[in-house]
């Protein structure tokens, strides 16, 4: 079933398309968002959230629950279906949804990025009660806690060096030898010359304990088989993320590590598409910094429109 054109659709509901959507809103372009039927973003797997502007504490679905009528307020429209395929080669562009295809004049992408993850079961269960993926996000709930990190890169070593700000003892969990870790040198010497961190090579995470909230990790040595409980209230994962952009890969400039790389500000190399969140930013990954990065993105897609003459600039502008 073929839909109107529309001005603008956003595909994408975390907190980088939900403030698109309610800037877009705002302007009066009648958005619609392809949520997903896994919608929220990586919020929904998070627990407290405390560093966001205006909530000193708050459950991160309940936060994107709010931005959801927020944005709906405004007018926007959201579909909690997945995108198939899009066709960017002419405008109207094609977005094909399921059974549905739409078509708009102007398109966001901010489809978010998700952690790689161990592949545990417990792992799963015990994600945003002391499994975590974000050592800003959740460090500070770990005051005078042993934790351990899961990495060998410099996001690792960044992790781990944050985290001693809080925890009483910060172990570094490295799959392979000392001497193949691939962090950069400087990243590596930083982190060994901190008193409360301590490596351990060779080492892999063979379960998490605890039903209800991590109460330590086991660990076996691929060297040795030799396995161990290691005594930990918290698990960092930092072993990388996948950018959601197999979607648009051979149609936008995409990086070798999945991530849809801007032209200028939010503009990709197809013109009247628009990129923000997650899904370009290998660097912060903060909901606060997507939700910039979609406000940023409605601004630019609506100037666009207004230049090409099919909006009016005057009359939308409501920012």
């Amino acid at each position: 079933m073929e839909e109107a054109t529309r001005n603008i659709i956003i595909i994408g509901s975390g907190p980088a398309g939900l403030t698109a959507g309610i800037y877009a809103g705002r302007a009066g372009l009648k958005p619609l968002i392809i949520g997903g039927r896994s919608y929220g973003g990586q919020l929904m797997l998070t627990t407290h959230v405390e560093n966001y502007p205006g909530f000193e504490s708050i459950m991160g679905p309940e936060l994107m629950e709010k931005m959801i009528d927020h944005s709906k307020k405004f007018g926007t429209e959201i579909i909690y279906k997945d995108v198939i395929k899009v066709d960017l080669s002419e405008r109207p562009f094609k977005v094909y949804v399921e059974e549905s295809l739409f078509q708009t004049k102007a398109l966001i992408i901010a489809t978010g990025a998700k952690a790689k993850m161990l592949g545990l079961p417990s792992e799963e269960r015990l994600l945003g009660h002391g499994v975590s993926v974000c050592a800003t996000c959740d460090g500070a709930f770990f005051k005078e806690r042993k934790v351990a990190v899961v990495g060998a890169g410099d996001t690792a070593m960044e992790e781990a060096i944050f985290l001693t700000k809080y925890a009483s003892k910060v172990y570094v969990l490295v799959r392979k030898g000392k001497d193949e870790i691939r962090a950069s040198k400087i990243m590596i010497s930083r982190a060994q010359e901190n008193e409360k961190i301590e490596f351990l090579y060779n080492t892999e995470v063979k379960e998490i304990l605890g039903e209800e909230k991590v109460s330590g990790v086991r660990i076996i040595n691929n060297k040795t088989s030799e396995e161990a409980d290691l005594n930990v209230e918290g698990l960092f994962i930092a072993i990388g993320y996948n950018p959601a952009s197999d979607t648009f890969k051979g149609i936008v400039n995409i990086d070798e590590l999945g991530y849809i790389q801007p032209i200028e500000r939010t503009h990709t190399n197809v013109e009247g598409v628009f990129v923000a969140g997650d899904v370009e930013d290998r660097h912060y990954r903060q909901a606060i910094t997507a939700a910039g990065d979609g406000c940023k993105a409605a601004i630019d897609a609506e100037k666009w429109l207004a230049s090409k003459g099919e909006v009016d600039m005057h009359t939308t502008n409501n920012w």
